[in-house]
C-alpha cells in the first residue's frame, strides 16, 4: 500500500471560520482520487489555522492587562513558558480542526485522530487524520514524523501560498517565487528556531528533520483543487519542491 502525507494547513480548513465550501470541494476530490488508486491511502495532519491564532492573541492581550510587577511574580515574564502556554493553545485548535476533518471523511478514516505520531496505530482504513502533538514545532513536524513512520517520500505542504519565495514578497518586491530549491538553501531562509504562530513556507523543526531523511517536500497553495489532484497523480503542478 502507498502511502501520501498532506500536511494540511489551518490557514486552509479555517482562515477565518471552517470553510465550508473549500472542505466540501476538497473531501470530494480525495475521496474521487481514493476511489481510482485503490493501492493508496492517505495521511492528512491538520494545522490550527484561525482558531489557533485567535487564542494565542487571546492570551498575549490578557497578559498585556498585568502590570510589571504581577508578570514578575508569575510566568508571564518567561518567555520560554509564555511560548509552551501559546503551543498549547494551537495545539488543541489543530486537534479541533482534524476532528472536523475526520467527520466529514465518514467512514474512509476508521481510527481516531492521531495525537501523537510516534504511537502504534493500526492504519486500517484509507486516511489517517492526525493533528498536532506538543510543543516545539508545527504539525509540519508531525507530517514528517508520520512519513517516516509509513514509509512516505513525500510530504505535501499545503498552505495559503503557492510556492516558496527567495524572500517574503509582501515585504520584498524584488522577491522570485521557487519551482525548486534544495534543503540546505531553504534552512538558511527559515532558520532553526520555531516559534509559537511563525508563518514560513515550512516549520524549521520539521525542515531539519526532513533533510536529514531525504523527503521531498512539496509547498502548493492549499485551495486550488485541480492542483492538489495533479500532486496527488505526480502530474505536473504549481509548486515548489524542497529536496
Amino acid at each position: 500500500m502507498i502511502t501520501k502525507v498532506l500536511s494540511v494547513g489551518g490557514s486552509i480548513i479555517a482562515p477565518a471560520q471552517p470553510d465550508t465550501a473549500f472542505l466540501a470541494e476538497f473531501t470530494a476530490m480525495v475521496t474521487d482520487w481514493l476511489m481510482a488508486n485503490s493501492e493508496t491511502r492517505l495521511i492528512l495532519v491538520a494545522g490550527g489555522g484561525a482558531p489557533a491564532r485567535v487564542y494565542q492573541n487571546a492570551y498575549r492581550d490578557v497578559v498585556d492587562h498585568f502590570t510589571d510587577a504581577q508578570k514578575q511574580a508569575s510566568m508571564f515574564a518567561d518567555k520560554d513558558l509564555t511560548d509552551y502556554a501559546c503551543d498549547w493553545l494551537g495545539i488543541m485548535a489543530t486537534r479541533l480542526n482534524a476532528q472536523l476533518l475526520k467527520t466529514v471523511f465518514g467512514p474512509l478514516c476508521q481510527q481516531d485522530v492521531v495525537t501523537d505520531p510516534t504511537q502504534v496505530v493500526d492504519f486500517t482504513g484509507r486516511i489517517l487524520i492526525a493533528s498536532g502533538w506538543k510543543p516545539g514545532f508545527s504539525t509540519d513536524n508531525d507530517a514528517v514524523l508520520l512519513a517516516e513512520r509509513f514509509k512516505a517520500d513525500t510530504v505535501v505542504n499545503l498552505s495559503n501560498i503557492e510556492k516558496v519565495y527567495t524572500d517574503d514578497p509582501r515585504k520584498n518586491s524584488n522577491a522570485v517565487p521557487l519551482d525548486t530549491i534544495s534543503w540546505a538553501e531553504f534552512r538558511k531562509m527559515v532558520g532553526n528556531e520555531w516559534e509559537p504562530g511563525k508563518n514560513c513556507p515550512f516549520d524549521p523543526i520539521a525542515s531539519k528533520r526532513a533533510s536529514e531523511l531525504g523527503l521531498t517536500v512539496i509547498c502548493a497553495g492549499g485551495k486550488n483543487i485541480a492542483n492538489i489532484r495533479a500532486i496527488l497523480d505526480g502530474g505536473a503542478f504549481v509548486g515548489t519542491s524542497i529536496q
